[in-house]
């Protein structure tokens, strides 16, 4: 394995489309869509004080799949209402690789390919088995106070991670929950000046 590039082993692209929730049939149905990649962990097994490989990785990655995430929702990136990313580490990897390779460079790529996204991208973490599933938190991209979009989307990569593997998650969404009505900041009156109003 070349230390300048991830070895990818799979990507992943799944859309979830609500028609109806509880008793009320949609209009227009919500629609949300996660990318995932499933990648060698270089650090499985061992402790490495210097993690900005997966750092670096992240930059690279998170384009890729934010890019594939949005395609598979068909709508330009300026449309991208929420989003969201998390991380699986296999058993032999520790859960700080989770956020070497999700906080300090990944928002960057992200925010690039949804057509900006002044708030703070929520995220999980968690260390887990081929299969396990992840709860991608999601928010409005221009403003966290959006009570409409606080949300999340399972997702889960059927035979990934493996012990010495990653799984990186992004998560885009056309839309807030199906017929939110909780009150809070609406859409509309968004500023999106400082990421929260």
């Amino acid at each position: 394995m070349s230390d300048d590039k991830p070895r990818v082993r799979k990507i992943y692209t799944v859309v979830e489309e609500t028609h109806a929730d509880g008793a009320l049939n949609l209009e227009t149905p919500t629609r949300k869509a996660a990318a995932a990649a499933v990648f060698t962990n270089p650090f499985a097994g061992k402790y490495e004080e210097d993690l900005s490989l997966l750092i670096q990785w992240s930059e690279e990655l998170g384009e890729l799949l934010t890019q594939k995430a949005v395609a598979a929702l068909g709508i330009d990136p300026a449309k991208v209402e929420s989003y969201g990313k998390g991380a699986i580490v296999g058993g032999q990897g520790e859960l700080e690789h989770c956020a070497a390779i999700m906080h300090p460079a990944l928002g960057k790529p992200m925010r690039a390919n949804v057509g900006g996204g002044k708030a703070l991208i929520p995220s999980a973490k968690k260390s887990g088995y081929p299969g396990a599933t992840i709860d991608v938190p999601l928010g409005y991209k221009d403003a966290a106070f959006v009570r409409s979009h606080f949300d999340a989307m399972e997702v889960r990569v059927p035979d990934g991670p493996r012990g010495n593997e990653l799984v990186l998650v992004v998560a885009v969404t056309d839309s807030g929950r199906p017929a939110a009505r909780v009150g809070g900041l609406q859409v509309d009156e968004v500023k999106g000046e400082d990421g929260l109003r």
